[in-house]
């Protein structure tokens, strides 16, 4: 069975996002991803252009997938607005497992290290937390709509202060190596959403 260019691709970003989420970018280089992959060394510059592309693609595959899975969590049905997203943020925390994180993490791990590195993988971090973002403000309007969430403000200003306090938390919850501050941000969400 031959594999084909799409799958070796993907392939690659997948091994690059495993290990990146446990080394940061800077720290891995490009040999021990392809080792990973299973895909030999010669081959990286057939599918990215330099480390550069590769970590804007890497990003770009990372947040299609997390946005993915995201809008099935907040569409799953017979479930208040309130209800998706509080089962959202449980994915999140249940994602953030102080010891590993596989992958799940990335923009937790990445943001402010490749923001300062790269220009096209911080325009890829910010097009991605912004849509992560929209949909929140989304869920959040939806959830005005049906009566099961009620919020102080605009509804843009709810979903940009929760995402960063989960990013904060998540990243407190790594320095601390306690699962505490997202069960802290847990209980000032139920709050902010009037829960």
């Amino acid at each position: 069975m031959t594999v084909s260019q799409g799958d070796t691709r993907r392939s690659i970003l997948d091994a690059a996002q495993r290990i990146m989420s446990r080394k940061g970018f800077a720290a891995v280089g490009i040999n021990e991803v392809l080792s990973a992959a299973g895909v030999p060394k010669g081959s990286f510059y057939h599918y990215f252009g330099s480390k550069d592309a590769f970590g804007e693609a890497m990003m770009k595959a990372y947040f299609a997938d997390y946005l993915a899975d995201m809008d099935r969590v907040l569409a799953e049905p017979g479930t208040t607005s309130a209800e998706r997203l509080m089962n959202y943020w449980r994915n999140w925390r249940e994602s953030q497992s102080v010891d590993e994180c596989q992958g799940k993490c990335l923009a937790v791990k990445l943001g402010a290290e490749v923001a300062d590195l790269s220009e096209s993988m911080r325009i890829a971090l910010k097009e991605g937390t912004t849509a992560i973002i929209d949909r929140l403000e989304r869920t959040i309007v939806d959830g005005l709509e049906d009566g099961s969430i009620s919020v102080d403000g605009a509804p843009r200003d709810t979903a940009q202060v929760l995402y960063d306090m989960w990013l904060g938390a998540s990243v407190m919850a790594k320095i601390h190596r306690d699962i505490g501050p997202l069960d802290t941000t847990t209980r000032v969400t139920r709050r902010l959403l009037n829960l």
